[in-house]
């Protein structure tokens, strides 16, 4: 049968897939988690869960294409914004069926891309942790708290426009200052992060562990003075399963903010 993904490319599958190569953590975890038994290939980046023991085939952005191959996947899985398109077409070019998933901009957005991919590619039920994970994200509180995301830094980079980590953090009552900048991942210059708390424009800043390691001694000693909140990168920018123990984590970092 022939699917399409969420850029509109075909994903000629026979079948369900009992070989999956994922090149996304995220969902690596989610197909594991809903339809265990079925990859044979993740990321070396894909720790989740813990007791995955499958190929490991390099990482999301640089994969070892040919050892992907060698796996003889059914399908691999890849996101729009994590792997890049010519790894994308050499897979296809040797007959391999690849669904790309958008680079979701919102938690809505990313449930709802996935149930498709369950439901449609595995052919799987609606899983019980999607329907109570699209519950605990409905609302959108009000705004708390304004702040400064950074997701690496040399050079600094922030989470900005439409981005899934910023709707998380909407919807624990946080509104990301760089929402409106007309990049998705701004590089500001160091002084012009401070600025936003010298202020008064931002009162918070959220440090998380992923992509880059932000620790107490990496990354607060630059805003001195400024409330900081260390947080899981994973929380942060993972859908999927994990999504239902983020709600319950995050909203207890983000109300106990350090200084």
């Amino acid at each position: 049968m022939t699917l399409f993904d969420d850029l509109g490319a075909d994903v000629p599958i026979r079948g369900l897939p009992g070989r999956v190569v994922s090149l996304v953590p995220a969902l690596t975890e989610t197909v594991e988690t809903t339809t265990p038994g079925r990859l044979a290939g993740a990321t070396d980046y894909c720790a989740h869960p813990s007791t995955l023991d499958v190929t490991r085939v390099g990482g999301s952005k640089y994969p070892k294409v040919d050892r992907i191959l060698d796996l003889r996947p059914d399908l691999v899985l890849a996101n729009s914004e994590e792997n890049r398109p010519e790894d994308v077409e050499r897979l296809r070019a040797n007959g391999i069926p690849v669904w790309v998933m958008r680079a979701p901009d919102t938690v809505p957005h990313a449930l709802a891309s996935l149930r498709r991919l369950l439901t449609q590619a595995f052919g799987a039920y609606e899983p019980d942790w999607l329907v109570a994970a699209e519950e605990r994200w409905r609302e959108v509180p009000a705004v708390h708290s304004r702040a400064v995301v950074p997701v690496w830094r040399k050079p600094w980079v922030i989470l900005g426009r439409d981005t899934f980590g910023g709707d998380v953090l909407r919807r624990l009552g946080v509104q990301v200052v760089y929402g409106e900048h007309p990049d998705r991942y701004p590089r500001p210059k160091l002084d012009e992060l401070r600025s936003w708390f010298a202020e008064g424009l931002a009162d918070l800043l959220v440090l998380p562990d992923e992509p880059y390691e932000f620790t107490a001694g990496d990354g607060p000693e630059s805003f001195p003075g400024v409330r900081y909140v260390l947080v899981s990168g994973r929380y942060l920018t993972w859908y999927g399963p994990s999504l239902l123990a983020a709600h319950r984590e995050l909203s207890t970092a983000l109300g106990a903010g350090e200084r």
